[in-house]
C-alpha cells in the first residue's frame, strides 16, 4: 500500500533546516554563498531583492519548513552562517563514523583492514582502494570518473559489500522520467481522492546510513540533475517534492553516502557535459582502464581453465586499441573495454575460438564504415594475427613432443 510522504516527515522537521546563504555582490546583481563554499546564482523561493536586502543589512538567508511542510526563507543573523558553515566543515573533516570510537581506528580500519576488504578480484590501486573506504566512512559524496567498462560499478558494489551498508541502485542513465524515478508520481482514485506514491529513491534517500549508487550520472536528464542539487548539498540534504515555491521536502537521513559513476570523454554516446555545480558536490576517483598485465590477470582470475594463449591474446588486442586511440592518427574509434573482454573470455571459456569470441563479442563495437578500410576490418585483422593456422599448431605440437623425447634420460 502506497504512503503519502511528507506529513511525517516534516512533522519533526519544523523550525530552521541547515539550509543557509550568505548573500554576496556579483558585478551588479547577487549570489548565494552556502555552507560548504559554493556559490549559486539562485535558490527557489529567494528573490532578488531578499538577496540585495540581506547583503545591505549583513544578514544571512536561513530556510524554514513550517507545519505544512512547505519551506520559506528568512532573515536571520550572519553569525548563524559562520556557526552551520563551520560545523559542516568540522563534520566532514573530522567527525568519525559511528562504527568507530576513536579516531585511531578509523585510520586503523581506512590503512591496515581496508585491504583486507578489497575483493581479490577487484583490480584497482590500493590508494585508491583506501581513498574510496575513507570517501564512504566520512560520508562524502563519490564521483567515479573513467572510460566505459573500466570496472567502477564493480569497485562501488565491492564498497558496499566491504562496508556490510543498507544499498540502492539507480541507474540514471536509463531513467526516461526523472521525478517519476527520484520523486515519485500523483495518483487518484474514488476511495482514496489524490495520493501521493513515494519512488524507491525516497526510501533509499530515508534509510539511515545507506549507499546509493547513481550510475551513469553523466547520461542523466539534466532535470535529474536539477532534482539532486539539493539533495547532494552537504549544506541542505534534502529532496524537494514540486518546483513550487515553499512546496514540501524530504530530508536525507543520516549517514547516507552517494557513489555516481559517470563516462568520459567525447567517444562515448549519450554522455553529457556534467554540469560544474553537479561535480562539485563530489570528492573525484578517476579509474584507469588496466594495463596489459593486469588485464590478463583478471581474466585469467575469472576463467582460470579457459586457454591462456586466447585470453593473453585478448589482452594484446585490448591494449592495442588503448594504445591507438591516444594517437592523432589512431585507427579506432573506441576501444576493447574490459566489460567487453570478459564476455569475450567468457566465450572462449564456453568453447568458442578466438576469432568466434571476436565476431560475437569485439568486433560489433567498431564501425564498418569504409569496407575493407573500415576499423572493424583493422581490428578483425588484429585478432587474426594471434590464430594459428593448422601447420603451424601441427609444428608446435611436434616441436613440443621433441623437447620432451630430448629430455628423458634413459
Amino acid at each position: 500500500m502506497s504512503r503519502t510522504t511528507t506529513k511525517k516527515t516534516v512533522d519533526a522537521n519544523v523550525g530552521f533546516t541547515n539550509e543557509c546563504y550568505k548573500s554576496i555582490q556579483v558585478g551588479r546583481s547577487y549570489a548565494l554563498m552556502t555552507t560548504t563554499g559554493d556559490v549559486v546564482t539562485k535558490v527557489k523561493g529567494v528573490t532578488k531583492a531578499k538577496m540585495k536586502q540581506a547583503n545591505t543589512d549583513n544578514k544571512a538567508i536561513r530556510g524554514y519548513v513550517s507545519k505544512n511542510g512547505n519551506i520559506t526563507y528568512k532573515l536571520v543573523e550572519l553569525d548563524e552562517f559562520k556557526v552551520l558553515a563551520k560545523a559542516i566543515n568540522d563534520e566532514a573533516c573530522d567527525s568519525v563514523s559511528e562504527a568507530f570510537e576513536t579516531h585511531e581506528q578509523l585510520k586503523q580500519f581506512i590503512h591496515e583492514k581496508g585491504g583486507e576488504l578489497k575483493p581479490e578480484g577487484l583490480f584497482i590501486e590500493g590508494l585508491k582502494w583506501k581513498y574510496l573506504l575513507r570517501s564512504a566512512v566520512r560520508g562524502k559524496n563519490i564521483m567515479m570518473l573513467g572510460p566505459t567498462g573500466c570496472g567502477k560499478t564493480l569497485a562501488a558494489q565491492s564498497l558496499v559489500k566491504s562496508l556490510k551498508r543498507p544499498d540502492f541502485y539507480f541507474n540514471l542513465g536509463a531513467t526516461q522520467d526523472p521525478r517519476a524515478t527520484l520523486i515519485g508520481n500523483t495518483h487518484f482514485n474514488k476511495e482514496k481522492g489524490t495520493y501521493f506514491s513515494e519512488s524507491a529513491f525516497v526510501k533509499a534517500i530515508t534509510t539511515p546510513n545507506a549507499i546509493i549508487l547513481l550510475d551513469e550520472i553523466s547520461r542523466a536528464h539534466p532535470e535529474a540533475w536539477n532534482i539532486l542539487m539539493t539533495v547532494l548539498d552537504q549544506g541542505q540534504r534534502y529532496l524537494r517534492l514540486d518546483e513550487a515555491e515553499g512546496s514540501p521536502i524530504i530530508k536525507v537521513a543520516n549517514g547516507v553516502t552517494f557513489i555516481a559513476t559517470a563516462n568520459v570523454g567525447n567517444e562515448y554516446t549519450s554522455t553529457r557535459v556534467m554540469d560544474r555545480a553537479i561535480m562539485d558536490r563530489f570528492v573525484t576517483i578517476e579509474m584507469d582502464l588496466l594495463d596489459k598485465e593486469s588485464e590478463l590477470a583478471l581474466l585469467k582470475f575469472k576463467f582460470p581453465e579457459a586457454d591462456e594463449y586466447a585470453l593473453n591474446a585478448l589482452a594484446e588486442i585490448a591494449d592495442t586499441t588503448r594504445q591507438l586511440i591516444k594517437t592523432d592518427m589512431s585507427k579506432v574509434s573506441t576501444i576493447v573495454s574490459t566489460r567487453v573482454n570478459v564476455e569475450a573470455a567468457g566465450l572462449i571459456y564456453d568453447g568458442f575460438d578466438l576469432m568466434e569470441a571476436a565476431e560475437i563479442a569485439i568486433l560489433p563495437y567498431f564501425s564498418n564504415d569504409g569496407g575493407l578500410d573500415s576499423e572493424r576490418v583493422f581490428v578483425k585483422q588484429l585478432v587474426q594475427k594471434y590464430i594459428k593456422s593448422t601447420d603451424e599448431a601441427l609444428f608446435n605440437e611436434v616441436n613440443d613432443e621433441q623437447k620432451d623425447e630430448e629430455t628423458i634420460v634413459w
